[in-house]
């Protein structure tokens, strides 16, 4: 759920009144806070905190009283003087004062090897953009560490000078890694104008809060593992390929047939019972030898051919040119069963959109910012929500599901009501702005179809699911620069794990 700061307020005044008090809460979502830092930061290192006066200081001090007590290095930033602070803050200082004494007394000053980090515990989300001194010299400060000298930022709830409303952000508004929201994901941070801030997204349970604000139950939502989980039950004993998805592929052209092996491959290692990948001739003897061998790689003189197979789900589009627009339209037309639709199949749709409204069945849509605005022309003038609300048209209940692939992914869809369903991707970073992600994506969301999940869970999971793989790259070691679409499957066994893990965070 995606609350306002309002709505926040109300529901921690319900939390009161039912009988959590502020420390009980501010002790949980510390304790949150820490296992999310080191989900992404196992090895301990060095942690920087930054204390404002309110609250959020006081979470704050929290994880940093949680990471000594599991080896971090703790070096405390008190912004304001001792007694300005709030009563329930400075009561956590002297405490993560007394906890990290001996460790801090001990601990060499020169710098802990592993992880540098900081807590951006300055404001919480009832600041509003201006910052003022001494709040602003230490969000430069903030930003300096991250920008000289590689720290990786954590803000709590949100970075000191967005606002948590509206997406607005001071200029010198801190540059988080990482966001951790407390509960839920407060609107502001979903704003496109935010992305550069907030970084990758997290969402901390806390027991005790309640589960709704008011409004239409999971209108719109943040993927995390809990939501995503329950999508994929455990398989029976005696399961057998053909209940796990026949999964046909058309895909790849001479120049491109590595689109084609990507998405084919992707498909394999997200589960699909059976993987069949039509080429043309031209490209067979490539296509073939390159392919994963569980992959059936299939030659057809004409795409037309797929429509008289026995297949679970089709995707189509990855790699695969324009040579063929006639029986492309007509394919995605006809087919009666779901369908992913990417890449050269969305150019080729573009021209022709009045095809989705003659679909035989369920179509997914994977677009990039450029392949929609081909579609959508409008979308250049409009916010990614405001795409997907005026994209997906009244007359497309259930039957098109929208993936807007970005930074933070966006997977829609009006359902019988009319209504828009919105559920925002929280997994990934900057080193997947490369060629053939998408090909894995698609391979991975038609693999998820075909083992029967909604194409709407299809595309959350499977996004959620490469963000993650991408991720636990980096902690394999690659970075940023040298990340590769293809080292994304590798890390699919991982991914899939921590979906299903139950002390898993973000």
């Amino acid at each position: 759920m995606i609350v306002t700061c309002a709505e926040m307020r109300a529901i921690e005044e319900r939390a009161f009144a039912a009988g959590s008090t502020a420390e009980t809460l501010m002790e949980q979502a510390g304790a949150q806070m820490a296992r999310a830092v080191m989900q992404f930061f196992p090895t301990p290192g060095e942690c920087r905190v930054f204390i404002g006066k309110g609250h959020n200081g006081g979470d704050a001090l929290v994880a940093a009283r949680h990471l000594a007590e599991q080896g971090w290095r703790i070096l405390l930033h008190e912004i304001f003087p001792r007694e300005t602070v709030a009563p329930l803050t400075r009561r956590k200082l002297d405490e993560t004062l007394a906890a990290c004494n001996l460790f801090l007394l001990l601990d060499s000053a020169l710098p802990k090897p592993g992880a540098h980090i900081v807590l951006d515990g300055l404001l919480g989300i009832g600041a509003k953009p201006g910052l003022r001194e001494p709040i602003l010299q230490a969000a430069r400060e903030i930003n300096r560490l991250r920008r000289e000298d590689d720290f990786a930022v954590f803000a709590l709830d949100v970075p000191s000078g967005l606002d948590a409303d509206s997406g607005e952000a001071d200029l010198d508004a801190v540059v988080a890694d990482f966001t951790l929201c407390v509960g839920f994901a407060k609107r502001g941070v979903l704003a496109d104008a935010a992305l550069d801030f907030v970084g990758r997204l997290a969402v901390l349970p806390l027991a005790g809060f309640a589960t709704e604000a008011g409004g239409p139950p999971q209108a719109e939502t943040v993927a995390t593992p809990r939501a995503l989980a329950r999508l994929l039950p455990r398989r029976r004993f005696n399961t057998h390929k053909g209940e796990c998805g026949r999964v046909g592929i058309v895909a790849g052209s001479r120049g491109f047939t590595g689109a084609a092996i990507m998405a084919a491959n992707a498909a394999v290692r997200a589960g699909a019972g059976l993987v069949t990948l039509f080429v043309t001739p031209d490209i067979y003897p490539i296509a073939a030898p390159a392919a994963m061998p569980e992959v059936m790689v299939t030659p057809v003189d004409c795409y037309l051919a797929v429509l008289k197979r026995s297949l679970d789900v089709l995707a189509i589009g990855p790699g695969l040119g324009r040579g063929e627009g006639p029986d492309i339209l007509n394919v995605i037309e006809n087919f009666k069963e779901p369908m992913v639709v990417d890449a050269d199949a969305l150019n080729l749709l573009a021209t022709s959109p009045q095809t989705l409204l003659r679909a035989a069945g369920p179509r997914l849509l994977t677009p990039h910012a450029g392949e929609m605005a081909r579609l959508f022309p409008a979308s250049a003038q409009l916010s990614r929500r405001q795409t997907a609300e005026q994209f997906l048209q009244a007359q497309w209940q259930g039957q098109v599901t929208l993936l807007l692939k970005g930074a933070r992914t966006l997977v829609a869809q009006r359902v019988e009501s009319g209504a828009l369903r919105i559920s925002w991707n929280t997994t990934g970073h900057p080193g997947m702005a490369s060629g053939g992600m998408g090909d894995v994506l698609t391979g991975t969301c038609a693999a998820l179809a075909g083992q029967g999940l909604a194409l709407f869970d299809a595309a959350r999971v499977g996004a959620w699911v490469c963000g993650r793989a991408a991720e636990l790259a980096l902690t394999a070691g690659q970075s940023q620069e040298s990340l590769a679409a293809t080292d994304l499957t590798e890390q699919f066994g991982r991914a899939f794990r921590d979906l299903r893990d139950q002390n898993a965070i973000a």
